[in-house]
């Protein structure tokens, strides 16, 4: 399929990175978000066009989606209106959302029955990542699809893995987000703990990062986000608490040891709880003790 565009859905903060960079490296580009705002920052870009999904499909033969899961993701999937209804055989589908590997691998299936290949591409590098263009992406699904678009995702993505089948893209995020949430939770127990004991904030990070206890917590979201008292990370608690639900569950299903993420995940139910699951998550820090000493309730819907 020659001279066929490249269509992202989802102009968000990770989104509308992507979506630029692909423009700035002259990507034929069609784009589509739910939000009129978030269409209208790219209308008169030059070889950008704005487009629903349905038209996207018969014109494109790659195909992002940087929304939040695979309910978005199947939304404009399916149906008369949808991809795999307006789409050809061959265009490739790559979920950069942050789901449960079952939902994902679900999708994949649908979209093999229309000869769509499906990748899942786990992000990491947050929304300063996908605005500079250096994501790096955890991918599953078929070999052949992936070499075949590889450099077509050279602006976007400075490191590109595939790990194994559909699903290994997904799951590899999940367990490095579990990992990820884990340590900066347990950066924020520590240094409260040093705190207590008249050491300050500044000189605890300043240590860590030069000694064993550095993480990307400690390098860069307690400077940028927390001493600098921004409180904007950019990512909600809500996503936190999404994330390592998926990921608690999905380690359950595979009979793995999921501890640490529990006791993270249950820390993050008694923020929701406290009514900070649209909040910055930047802000788990600055009220930690109040946190703590709170109780869940009762359970919250990650709708």
């Amino acid at each position: 399929m020659k001279n066929m565009k490249t269509g992202v859905i989802g102009l968000g903060n990770m989104g509308g990175g992507v979506a630029r960079n692909f423009a700035k490296a002259r990507v034929p580009l069609m784009v589509w978000d739910v939000s009129p705002a978030a269409c209208k920052k790219f209308e008169g870009m030059t070889g950008v066009e704005v487009a629903k999904p349905a038209e996207m499909a018969g014109a494109c033969d790659l195909i992002v989606f940087v929304v939040p899961s695979t309910k978005e993701v199947a939304q404009h999937l399916k149906g008369p209106r949808g991809i795999l209804a307006n789409g050809r055989p061959g265009t490739v589908i790559c979920d950069f959302t942050t789901s449960d590997p079952a939902a994902s691998m679900k999708l994949a299936r649908l979209a093999a029955q229309k000869g769509m290949p499906y990748l899942d591409a786990g992000m990491s590098g947050g929304a300063t990542g996908a605005e500079a263009g250096t994501l790096t992406l955890m991918m599953g699904g078929d070999k052949k699809a992936f070499a075949r678009i590889r450099r077509r995702l050279a602006p976007i993505a400075a490191k590109l893995f595939l790990l194994g089948p559909s699903g290994s893209g997904h799951t590899l995020k999940l367990v490095h987000n579990l990992v990820t949430h884990s340590i900066f939770m347990a950066t924020c127990e520590g240094c409260r703990m040093a705190e207590r004991a008249g050491i300050r904030l500044q000189d605890v990070i300043e240590v860590f990062n030069v000694a064993n206890a550095r993480s990307y917590a400690s390098q860069f979201r307690f400077p940028r986000h927390i001493l600098s008292k921004k409180w904007d990370a950019k990512s909600r608690v809500f996503n936190l608490l999404k994330d390592l639900t998926m990921a608690v569950g999905m380690g359950k299903r595979l009979g793995a040891d999921t501890s640490y993420g529990e006791v993270t995940r249950n820390f993050l139910e008694k923020a929701a709880g406290r009514g900070m699951l649209e909040k910055d998550y930047a802000l788990l820090y600055r009220d930690f003790e109040k946190i703590r000493k709170s109780r869940v309730r009762r359970k919250v819907k990650l709708a």
